[in-house]
Order: C-alpha cells, then sequence, then structure tokens
C-alpha cells in the first residue's frame, strides 16, 4: 500500500515539476521576442538619428555655400550699380558747361521732339545741347507779353535766354532808384522767371561812354552795378524770386551795342540785361520727371 502512494506522490510530482517548467518556458520566449524588438528598435532610431545629424550636415553646408553665392551676388550687384553711378557722372566739357551721361541721356530724348532737319545741323556735342535746350525754353518759357520793340529786345542764344529793356523804361536818367512805370515790364519778367524753375537770373546794367559823378554814384561801373542790384531788389522783394537764383553784375560802358557816337546810339547803350541761364542739372531732372515730351 505504501509503495503504491508514494509510486503515485512521485508521479504528481513529477507532473507538477513538468507543468510548472512548461509553463516557465513560454514568457521566456515572449521576453526574449520583446528584447530582440527593443534591440532592433533601437538600432534603428540610432540609425535614424545618424541619418539625420548627417543630413543637417549636408543641409547646413548648403546653406553655407547659398548665403556664399548670395553674398558674392550681392557684391556683384553692388559693383555694378557702383559702375553705373561712375559711368552716370562721368563729365564731359562743352564749352563753358559740365554735363554728365545720365544728362546726356535726357537730353537725348529730348533731341527726339526737336525738327529734325535742325537735328542734322547738329555736328558737336555742343550744338546738340544747344538744340535740347533752346526747345525747351521755348516750349516752357511764354514771351509773347513783350514784343520785341525798340525798348526790349528778346534773343535765345544757344542756351541763354537775353531780354534787353532800355533804362527808359526802368530808371530816370542818371538815376538807379527803379521808377514807377517799370513794374509793369518787372511783373512780366518775374512770371517769365518763375515759369522756368531750372534757370538761374543774371541782371546786368550797361551805359554810355559819357561820363559820371555824384554825391551817390562814382562812376559808370557803380551806376551799372547799382541798376543790376535795384532790379534784382524789386524781383526778389516785390514779385519773390528766390534769391538764390539771381545774379547782379555791372559792366558800365564796356559792352557797348553800337558806337556811342551820338544820342541816339547812347540811348541804346544805356540798357539793362536779363539773362535767364539754364542750371543744367536741374533743367534736365525737371524734363526727366515730365511724363511726355510733345513736340
Amino acid at each position: 500500500m505504501i509503495s503504491t502512494k508514494n509510486k503515485q506522490m512521485k508521479k504528481l510530482a513529477l507532473f507538477i515539476t513538468a507543468t510548472l517548467l512548461m509553463t516557465s518556458c513560454v514568457p521566456k520566449k515572449k521576453y526574449v521576442a520583446l528584447e530582440e524588438k527593443y534591440k532592433h528598435t533601437r538600432g534603428t532610431l540610432q540609425k535614424t538619428r545618424l541619418e539625420k545629424e548627417q543630413l543637417e550636415q549636408r543641409f547646413a553646408k548648403i546653406e553655407k555655400r547659398v548665403e556664399n553665392y548670395n553674398n558674392k551676388l550681392n557684391s556683384l550687384r553692388d559693383i555694378n550699380s557702383d559702375l553705373q553711378k561712375d559711368n552716370d557722372v562721368k563729365l564731359d566739357v562743352v564749352g563753358n558747361t559740365v554735363i554728365s551721361n545720365s544728362m546726356k541721356r535726357k537730353m537725348r530724348e529730348t533731341l527726339k521732339n526737336v525738327d529734325q532737319s535742325e537735328l542734322a545741323k547738329a555736328k558737336t556735342l555742343q550744338d546738340s545741347m544747344n538744340l535740347a535746350v533752346s526747345y525747351s525754353l521755348k516750349k516752357s518759357i511764354d514771351t509773347s507779353d513783350l514784343e520785341n520793340t525798340d525798348d526790349v529786345d528778346i534773343n535765345i542764344d544757344n542756351t541763354v535766354v537775353m531780354i534787353s529793356v532800355s533804362d527808359k523804361m526802368l530808371f530816370n536818367t542818371a538815376s538807379y532808384r527803379v521808377n514807377r512805370k517799370a513794374h509793369r515790364i518787372l511783373k512780366k519778367l518775374a512770371d517769365i522767371i518763375k515759369s522756368e524753375p531750372s534757370m538761374e537770373v543774371m541782371i546786368e546794367g550797361h551805359t554810355d561812354s559819357r561820363p559820371i559823378r555824384n554825391e551817390v554814384i562814382e562812376d559808370n561801373w557803380d551806376l551799372s552795378v547799382k541798376r543790376a542790384t535795384s532790379i534784382v531788389r524789386v524781383l526778389e522783394k516785390r514779385y519773390g524770386i528766390e534769391s538764390d537764383r539771381l545774379i547782379a553784375a555791372g559792366r558800365g560802358s564796356s559792352v557797348p551795342l553800337v558806337d556811342n557816337n551820338s544820342s541816339k546810339n547812347r540811348a541804346r547803350n544805356r540798357r539793362t540785361k536779363i539773362m535767364i541761364l539754364p542750371n543744367l542739372d536741374k533743367f534736365f531732372g525737371l524734363m526727366a520727371r515730365e511724363e511726355v515730351l510733345q513736340p
């Protein structure tokens, strides 16, 4: 009996042990599988991180190359801009005037409107400049109210508008004070001057050759300067012409129109000359802002 029980107990123990062994083997396999999967995932992550770092390094190199390229491109643009500016300010001396390449370009635009037969006569840059300025002066300055008479003479000589007014219309004999009847013509002159803001104005006094001397006038030089200065003051204070556009000069009897051998000739030589002079930088600059220059 006892041996039979012992045998049964041994069988039971063996069964339990086998069962325990069998049940303990299943989690271990799962653990091993999970561990392998973890190792694989970790390896993949490390590989991804390495690839990411390599891509970032390559991208940084590309960004640096792009930055260097843009810097070179900007540098070339700056050089080109500087060269263009240098080219624009390259100067040519034309007569007594200095003209830049940018001014020449604006001048050529104006010359497109000039009569072609007149343009064909232009042989030099000076000729072309004179044509361009004269065209624009005639277009912008209205002298129709100042008819050419024995007392008022108007000419456009190259780039200068010259208006010569007999002194009897402006001053009393041997005086430099502007008389009342002068204001009619000075108002018209002021309107002409205001119509072209790119112009400077020289008022030039002239006398005949007869000597003059009194308490306030030293000689003909003194009289011619005082008369020019009187006109400048009227244009500035009464008619609002900017002082920086006005120049007063006296020539005395040194530049006569005719010989001072008769009263009639001496009357012609006693005159005030208003010269409207182009400031070419301003002149062509203003023309460039016009949308269209109509012939």
